[in-house]
């Protein structure tokens, strides 16, 4: 898992340039805080649905990713009523999307 010490936007331009690097398309929908903000982060595959990423703590405290809905594809429009929502609460999230027509991305950890 990236260093929790790391500026957020730091990691996010890493992943960003990652994802370039394996000819992923990666975009910022919505800019948290720059320091501290969580990460979420929908990934599209063409034709199939969406599977979303978050950025929590596990029960022993570490942090780590995981998938808020499902571990199956969900509707593109169902992922982002979720997202929307989380917004509601928390003006400091990140959101990022990737468009993966293999369904090859996981986040960097």
């Amino acid at each position: 898992m990236f260093d929790e010490g790391l500026k957020t936007s730091f990691w996010i331009s890493a992943e960003i340039r990652r994802c370039d690097g394996i000819f992923l398309p990666m975009t910022v929908v919505h800019r948290g805080d720059e320091t501290r903000g969580f990460v979420l982060i929908k990934q599209y595959i063409a034709g199939q649905g969406c599977r979303l990423y978050i950025r929590r703590r596990d029960e022993a405290g570490k942090l780590g990713w995981h998938n808020p809905l499902t571990q199956k594809l969900v509707p593109e429009r169902e992922a982002d009523e979720y997202i929307a929502r989380q917004r509601q609460y928390d003006d400091d999230l990140w959101v990022m999307e990737v468009e993966d027509p293999k369904g090859q991305y996981s986040p960097l950890t």
